[in-house]
């Protein structure tokens, strides 16, 4: 064995840090022979020995540390770039079209009069990249399958409406309409890809800036369930993700890249538009931002295509046989490459060539101009389309194409590179001139001259529009399109509610379980059962859905490959290739981002599925609010579950763990229905009412409703009452019913409450009319959200139409007859009962839990916010006191009576009970 004095550290990146060197002489002599290779020829020439001995390596399989990043050039050497199938010259002047209509687009928008604006830096530097994708790869779904999913870049939107502009999709009216939905009507356009604006064009919303990434990824991953569980065909489906640099930063655009790599998604492929510019400035001015993401990628497991050269640096690299133009590409920093694109090509001939004798040599017969022209892969049809070839042919691995552009692209000098390109809006007469001149375009001076600047249309029949209409034929179609082909589902029979409906008798539950029951219920069913998607963030056991995991397993690709340490247990934990549930670790945006994928399904591939997502109520809108809101957006559909629900029922957890305030962020979805159900029974009909709307489908929505439930329910353990004769379906859908009418005192007050609440109002209408004489009626709030929709909707009908019959809100017309003042409880911060105050017509008071969570018991956390039954009865009699109704001395005796202002007096209440 070596001593430790022969083990010598010579490994990073993976491979064993500690190696014995059995043979030093022939070690000395490998040494020797690179010191001679850098003393002799240089360390450029030893640097290329050494990774040409790296690449030999690894074909000869030999274990060797990965390379972070290779030098700042091609991936794809010129010999290898395949034959260009298109016609270039025609593609050209497609594109030089389609730039002029965006940037027109965008300027005739911020008009006097108009001025809202756009932006045309975006597109000026992506516009290559996407034509390549438009002429030659991106699918469509004529052949009746989901075709590609192409996620593009937001700020791009312009060029994609002046792209269907030629195509005949969009007339110069919709163009017009840019940014003017309602005044344009029905000829407006969204800014950016926006599906529930524009619902037969757009697929995918993206400019919330990294959620464009963690979306792609997510729905490339939900292809590969789909099809392994035999529901669609999505062995063509290719997901393309246009990203630009500055928007790496945000957390989701790198954050589940392991994930695209784990599970081997060669179907995805990143286009990050290295244009070196954020909104103000430089992404990396000291730094290299291309090398900095191939190192990110590179270490993932991602494949990475680098494109930074177009084919005018072909010749200078040919003759760099010592590495001199290889090393100044290296070393050049972002910020000078910025500049360069904005000086002129003597400058360039100075700055970059002009260091070096070799590099001055280099380009001795150039001109100024031809250094100038010296461009970036990122604008080269030819380079990019080896690029996209080779990624849609890379098998095992998704793919990162990093091209190299210049911001704002042909749009002339006072544009192209500058800080402020992003903010630009308007082109001056002057830049129109100059960027006529650049894409040689037939547009006259006096056209430029006499106002608003003309759009661009070479004609129907013209051979470039013909061009564009056969590549879309021959790739099934036109991109984007948003088409709906899915038929409504058979919803299940009654008899599947009946289990949760029948109340838990003698044995306590949480409504977290009693959801769980009716789920179980439910994916037994024949018809549907096979298309709920379960999804959770490594809390599954938390949530009492481990007893799902022999049955419907976990979707696994790799299926299992262990053995299950659990595997004797009949909850043993099981994966498989063709698993039902999601586990995508702790991840909530990552479990979100496949609730999306999920419910979107329906559009994407006409196969609806109905995702069933249960986290921790806090780490949910208030954790990945953003996504919710890009979830509406796509107009997708499902069930969201915010479990352990409540500001004081996550007994023991604390601060951030204590929601008490979700029910209110949900309230500022538009599309988002939320419930806060107390009982089984109500969870049964808000589900059953929630299929139905989103995948039943009627004559005024023969798809379903674009909309998600969110329901949140709860971990504290209680019995649940078998459903009563004659319940009020109607009531629990809109949000209030009365649960149980008072039998004894004779002084009238009502209670409404929701969720782990609804108990509490129970034993409070019990203490008030056995202490205070007091008859209590008890409502259940099912949807505090709901109801002011309602109200909301009334009231805007009413503004707009005095002359008809004055509409009343639901929840004035439900409580209309009730005698006494009315006061509200619930788990939540007072803001969400005081969402209906407005229309109540009795006087109101609202009881909740406002301010931070804390840890204790859930019986000292409820008299500290004095929601619990005590202070509920204190509530009442405060109200009834104010209306003379009693006596104001019986306040002070109720308080010391029930010890409110002890914490430590009230009953601790049920522990336990996490699901």
């Amino acid at each position: 064995m070596a001593s430790a004095s022969d083990r010598n550290p010579i490994i990073i990146g993976g491979l064993p840090s500690q190696v014995p060197d059995f043979d030093p002489e022939e070690t000395q002599e490998w040494l020797d022979s690179l010191d001679a290779a850098v003393d002799e020829r240089g360390r450029e020439r030893a640097r290329y020995l050494m990774l040409r001995l790296i690449e030999r390596a690894r074909e000869k399989r030999v274990a060797v540390p990965e390379m972070r990043s290779t030098d700042y050039v091609n991936t794809i050497p010129t010999k290898s770039e395949p034959f260009f199938p298109g016609n270039e010259e025609i593609e050209r002047k497609v594109l030089n079209a389609t730039r002029w209509n965006a940037a027109v687009m965008v300027s005739r928008a911020q008009r006097p009069g108009i001025g809202v604006g756009g932006h045309i830096a975006t597109f000026a530097s992506s516009a290559s990249l996407y034509d390549v994708g438009f002429n030659h790869f991106f699918r469509g779904k004529d052949d009746g399958l989901g075709g590609d999913q192409v996620f593009f870049q937001g700020h791009a939107s312009p060029g994609i409406y002046a792209r269907a502009f030629l195509l005949d999709r969009l007339s110069e009216q919709n163009l017009d309409g840019f940014r003017q939905e309602k005044s344009k009507a029905p000829h407006g356009l969204s800014s950016y890809p926006h599906p529930r604006l524009m619902p037969d064009f757009w697929e995918f919303p993206t400019v919330s800036m990294g959620l464009g990434p963690i979306g792609a990824i997510y729905q490339a991953r939900m292809n590969r369930y789909m099809h392994a569980r035999g529901i669609a065909d999505t062995s063509k489906s290719h997901v393309w993700a246009f990203l630009g640099d500055g928007e790496m930063d945000e957390p989701e655009s790198l954050g589940q890249l392991t994930l695209a790599a784990r599970e081997g998604l060669d179907n995805l492929t990143f286009v990050v538009n290295c244009n070196l510019q954020r909104l103000d400035g430089p992404v990396r001015g000291n730094g290299k931002i291309i090398q900095e993401l191939e190192s990110v990628f590179r270490g993932a497991g991602w494949n990475v295509i680098k494109l930074v050269w177009d084919r005018s640096w072909d010749p200078l690299l040919a003759q760099d046989r010592d590495g001199v133009l290889v090393n100044k590409m290296n070393t050049t920093p972002d910020g000078q490459f910025q500049t360069y694109a904005t000086e002129t090509g003597a400058y360039i001939r100075d700055h970059f060539f002009g260091d070096d004798q070799r590099l001055r040599a280099m380009v001795e017969g150039m001109t100024d101009d031809q250094i100038l022209h010296l461009g970036r892969g990122g604008h080269d049809h030819r380079k990019i389309f080896a690029a996209y070839k080779a990624a849609v042919e890379h098998k095992g691995q998704p793919t990162v194409i990093l091209a190299k552009t210049i911001k704002g692209w042909t749009l002339g000098p006072n544009f192209e590179g500058r800080n402020a390109t992003h903010q630009m809006k308007k082109l001056t007469v002057d830049d129109l001139k100059r960027f006529r001149d650049r894409l040689h375009l037939p547009i006259s001076d006096k056209e430029l001259e006499s106002g608003v600047p003309p759009y661009y249309h070479p004609g129907r029949d013209s051979e470039e529009i013909q061009y564009m209409h056969d590549r879309r034929k021959g790739l099934g179609g036109y991109v984007p399109t948003r088409v709906v082909r899915s038929k409504p589902l058979p919803l299940p029979e009654d008899k599947t509610y009946a289990t949760v409906k029948k109340g838990s008798g003698q044995q306590s539950i949480a409504t977290t379980m009693a959801f769980v029951r009716l789920l179980k219920d439910l994916m037994r069913d024949k018809e549907i059962g096979k298309r709920f998607v379960l999804i959770a963030p490594d809390e599954y056991r938390t949530f009492g859905m481990d007893s799902f995991f022999p049955s419907a397993k976990i979707y696994n690709p790799l299926g299992q490959q262990y053995e299950s340490v659990d595997r004797d247990l009949l909850l043993a934990y099981k994966e498989s290739p063709n698993g039902q549930m999601l586990h995508d670790g702790i991840s909530e945006a990552g479990c979100t981002a496949s609730l999306i994928a999920a419910g979107s399904a329906y559009a994407t591939h006409g196969e609806p599925l109905i995702p069933v997502y249960v986290f921790y109520s806090m780490f949910g809108f208030q954790r990945t609010g953003d996504q919710f809101w890009q979830m509406s957006d796509q107009l997708a559909r499902g069930f969201v579950l915010g479990a352990t629900a409540g500001r004081t029922t996550l007994t023991g957890e604390g601060l951030q763990h204590a929601d008490g305030h979700s029910q209110l962020l949900a309230s500022t979805n538009p599309g988002c229905v939320a419930y806060d159900p107390a009982f089984g029974f109500e969870i049964a009909h808000i589900v059953k009412d929630g299929l139905r709307r989103m995948y039943g489908g009627d004559e005024e929505h023969p798809h379903g409703e674009d909309v998600f439930y969110y329901l949140t329910v709860y971990n504290e353990p209680i019995q649940h009452p078998a459903e009563p004769e004659n319940v009020d379906v109607d009531g629990i859908l809109k949000g209030l019913y009365r649960f149980s009418e008072g039998t004894a005192g004779t002084v009238p007050a009502q209670i409404l409450a929701s969720g782990v609440a609804l108990p509490w109002a129970i034993e409070a209408q019990k203490i008030l009319a056995e202490d205070w004489n007091v008859k209590a009626d008890v409502w259940s709030a099912t949807s505090w959200n709901e109801l002011r929709r309602e109200a909301v909707a009334c009231e805007q009908h009413n503004l707009l139409h005095p002359e008809e019959e004055q509409r009343v809100p639901y929840v004035t017309r439900k409580l209309a007859d009730a005698q006494g003042p009315v006061v509200a409880v619930s788990d939540w911060m007072r803001a969400v009962p005081d969402q209906i105050a407005r229309w109540v017509p009795q006087t109101y008071q609202s009881l909740g839990a406002d301010g931070f969570g804390f840890a204790d018991t859930r019986g000292a956390a409820r008299r500290f916010f004095h929601i619990d039954a005590q202070s509920i009865v204190v509530g009442v009699l405060t109200e009834l006191a104010r209306a003379g109704k009693v006596d104001r001395s019986v306040l002070k005796q109720a308080i010391d009576r029930y010890q409110l202002l002890d914490v430590a007096a009230a009953d601790p209440g049920a522990a336990g009970g996490d699901a």
